[in-house]
Order: C-alpha cells, then sequence, then structure tokens
C-alpha cells in the first residue's frame, strides 16, 4: 500500500473542504434558497386584488415557504443524529473511515444533483424535491464527521488550527469558484439555473476523488454479528462519560452545543432572510444583491479564518471564542432592524469575516481538547451529534417563530415582524453560548475538583 508524505496528505485532507464547500454554497446558502423562494412564492386574489403568498401547501397543511425548508431542515438534523451514532462508531471499530466517506460523499453529491427536478407546482415533485434536500445533507453532513476526524491522525495539536484555517480556505475559494461558473452560463443564457444543482453535485463527486485517493484507509476488520450496529451509541455513551470527567470539555461541549445553534442556523437562512426582508428594487436587483452578498461572504471568510487563528495563538482558544461570539450578538441585534440593500452588504461583510473563525476554531478548540485515543470519529460524531441536535433545535424555533411573526403581524416592516422576530432567539443564543464559554477552565481538570 502506497503511503504519502505528511504534507500530501494534509492538502488531501483540506482538498475534501474544496469539494464539498459547493454544496453548503449553493444548496444551503446561495442557488437553491433563491430557486426555491422565488418558485414557492405564488399571485392570488384577495377580494379582486392582486396579492403575493407566500405560502405552500404540503401533506395536507399550509406553510410559510421559507418555515417549511426550516422545519425540513430540523427534520433532516434529527434524522443525522440518529444515524451518526451507528455510523461513525462501527467505521473506526472497522477501520472503515475511508469507505463511509466515500459512501456519504457520494449519496450527498447524487441528491443534489436530484434536485435539477424541484417542482413546486405538484405535491409530488415537492416531496421529491424535500426528499432530496433532506438526503443531499444528510450526506453531507455524515461524510464531515468523518473527514474531521482524520484531524487528529494526520497533524500535531499545533498544526491543528492552521490545518483546519487551510481546509476552510480551500472550501471558500472552491465554491466561490463554481458559483462564478454557474453565474457566467446562466447570466450568458448557456443554460437554466437549475443545471446549477447538477454542476454542484458533479464537482463534489469529482474533487472528493483525490482526498479518497490520498487519505489512509484504515485495517479492516471482521463483521462480527448485527450488534456492531449499536455498537455507536456504545461508544458515544462511553464518550459521554469521559466528557463528564473533566470540566474544561464538558463546558466547552454545552457551550458549543448553545452558540453552534446560531451560527449555523443564521447560514442557513441568512438567504431566505434577505429576499424577504430587504428592500429590493426588483427581483433582477434582489438575484444580483443575493448573489454578491454571498459572494463577499466566502471571499472574506478566507482571511476571517486566519485571523481567528492568529488570535486563538494569541490570546488562546476559548478567549477567541469569546470574542467571536459576542460579534454574532451585535450582528444578530444589528440584523432585527436593516432594510436596505446597503445595510445588508454591510452586515454580510462583518459574517462572513467572523464565519471562518467560529467554524475553523470550533472544530480544532475540540480537538486539542479531547483525549489521546485511537477512536477519534466517535468523540467527532460526540461533536457532531451535539451540533446536529442543537442546529434541529435551531431551524425549528427559527421556523415556528417566522410563522408566528408572519400570523400576527402579516407585514415584513416592522421591527418582529416573520423572520425578524426569529432573530430574538439567536441573540438568545450566542449570549448564552458567551456566558458558558466563560465558564470552561483554561486547563484540564477532573470533575472531582471541580468547585
Amino acid at each position: 500500500m502506497k503511503t504519502y508524505s505528511k504534507k500530501t496528505t494534509q492538502n488531501a485532507w483540506a482538498m475534501y473542504d474544496w469539494a464539498n464547500s459547493v454544496y453548503s454554497l449553493v444548496i444551503t446558502s446561495a442557488i437553491f434558497p433563491i430557486y426555491y423562494e422565488a418558485s414557492t412564492k405564488k399571485t392570488i386574489l384577495i377580494d379582486g386584488v392582486e396579492t403575493i403568498s407566500n405560502t405552500v401547501e404540503f401533506l395536507g397543511r399550509e406553510f410559510v415557504n421559507t418555515a417549511l425548508i426550516g422545519y425540513t431542515g430540523a427534520i433532516g438534523f434529527v434524522i443525522i443524529s440518529l444515524l451518526m451514532p451507528m455510523f461513525t462508531g462501527v467505521a473506526d471499530y472497522l477501520g472503515r473511515k475511508r469507505f463511509f466517506l466515500r459512501l456519504f460523499s457520494t449519496i450527498g453529491a447524487v441528491s443534489c444533483m436530484g434536485l435539477f427536478f424541484f417542482d413546486a407546482n405538484t405535491t409530488s415533485g415537492l416531496f421529491a424535491t424535500i426528499l432530496f434536500y433532506i438526503m443531499a445533507q444528510i450526506g453531507f453532513w455524515l461524510s464531515i464527521v468523518f473527514y474531521n476526524s482524520y484531524l487528529p491522525e494526520i497533524a500535531s495539536p499545533e498544526e491543528h488550527d492552521k490545518l483546519s484555517a487551510k481546509g476552510f480556505s480551500f472550501g471558500y475559494v472552491g465554491s466561490v469558484i463554481l458559483l462564478a461558473t454557474i453565474l457566467g452560463l446562466y447570466l450568458g443564457k448557456i443554460m437554466e439555473i437549475k443545471w446549477a444543482f447538477v454542476m454542484t453535485g458533479l464537482w463534489w463527486l469529482v474533487f472528493t476523488q483525490y482526498s479518497l485517493y490520498v487519505l489512509p484507509a484504515g485495517k479492516s476488520k471482521a463483521l462480527v454479528d448485527a450488534k456492531i450496529l449499536v455498537k455507536g451509541f456504545r461508544e458515544l455513551k462511553y464518550v459521554w462519560q469521559k466528557v463528564k470527567s473533566t470540566v474544561r470539555l464538558k463546558r466547552y461541549i454545552q457551550a458549543f452545543f448553545v452558540y453552534s445553534m446560531g451560527v449555523q442556523t443564521v447560514m442557513l437562512v441568512a438567504a431566505y432572510f434577505a429576499a424577504k426582508e430587504i428592500d429590493w428594487l426588483d427581483d433582477t436587483s434582489k438575484t444580483n444583491g443575493l448573489i454578491i452578498s454571498i459572494m463577499l461572504i466566502q471571499l472574506i471568510a478566507i482571511p476571517g479564518a486566519y485571523v481567528m487563528s492568529r488570535m486563538s495563538a494569541k490570546w488562546g482558544n476559548v478567549k477567541a471564542l469569546v470574542i467571536v461570539n459576542i460579534f454574532w450578538a451585535f450582528l444578530s441585534v444589528g440584523a432585527i432592524f436593516i432594510h436596505s440593500p446597503t445595510e445588508f452588504y454591510v452586515m454580510a461583510a462583518i459574517v462572513g469575516f467572523v464565519m471562518g473563525g467560529i467554524q475553523s476554531l470550533s472544530r480544532s478548540t475540540f480537538s486539542k481538547f479531547i483525549p489521546e485515543v485511537k477512536d477519534t470519529a466517535s468523540y467527532f460524531s460526540f461533536y457532531d451529534v451535539s451540533e446536529k441536535i442543537g442546529l434541529a433545535i435551531g431551524l425549528f424555533m427559527f421556523a415556528y417563530l417566522e410563522e408566528v411573526g408572519t400570523m400576527n403581524s402579516g407585514v415584513s416592516d416592522t421591527a418582529l415582524s416573520g423572520m425578524r422576530l426569529s432573530l430574538v432567539s439567536l441573540v438568545a443564543f450566542f449570549v448564552l453560548g458567551v456566558l458558558l464559554l466563560l465558564r470552561v477552565p483554561k486547563n484540564e481538570v477532573t470533575s472531582s475538583s471541580e468547585v
């Protein structure tokens, strides 16, 4: 079996960010949200007056269109939280990390291509779209846990922050290149926008192959019996016991669980918020403005990730996370009151800067805090399960509050109507996250010594 140098292996690892980040940009942040919001919006007559309706019927109930996608995401993350323990514990036991990385990246990529058949006008078409959306979500996030679990194996603790930031930077650059290509082909009237979903799946699938070729496969073991399927849950229980025995790791997980609700929810709903709540001149300016702001976020996130890495080196990971969470809290408050495109561009630039930092720093902080063990996939499964449960709660609360705000006011230009009411929950997540991070001790201590 051929082996590769440390640098080559690390670069191959970072290349998976290049491959999969197009999902985050095209499907969750840019093209699909714009396409979905426009396709599920319709004109209806109320007392003879044409009115724009943002509701969609699904499974016998009418939903606010963006709330439906929020509920869909929440359901997807619940499923992911249940599947992760089953697969990640098994992967370490069988030594099959690379196999599962291949499996779930393929599921995600193919499901992205399936969104080509998006149709909001029929029940079956909308159901198929929701199904492909959830499957792409499952493929992406389950592949990420195997990807993350390689980090302690291919880099020393001192290299984690820098390599983690490098991976995110690769992802931002790659995703912007694909998005720019898609826009060029679409604006040049060379292709319909729905082909963007096929291009995203192909990009993800093709570029993943280099990472799979270089990264170590692990030593395969024989499958003992069907009980191996519950081994992942046993591993999580074991990890939880280890987490409870140390104050620093336990308190960090508690803080991460809370503030990640806010961070990931912002990234998943930002485009929908901008499409509905910002006063664009017309649909063309809205589409162009959203694309510009999203590309701005991606590009500014690159230096942001490295600045956060430097901050962590100077002040420590936890202090850096406290600072960036305070930024997020102020940003969430400010977003409640923005209306003009210019205000949104400024907000997007600031979000981009702190977005890359908090993602890469959170991942590397956890990798530093876990004990030296061989079953790293189980630890990162615990980390990701915590994040996904938090995301399910965050998305559900955001969608529910949006529907409440929409029903109560019926307008979007008051301070706390529609999605603006939902932003209150994000402020709470970040403030509580800061308070919990302040309780994380600088050095590891056992629970018996906790005061």
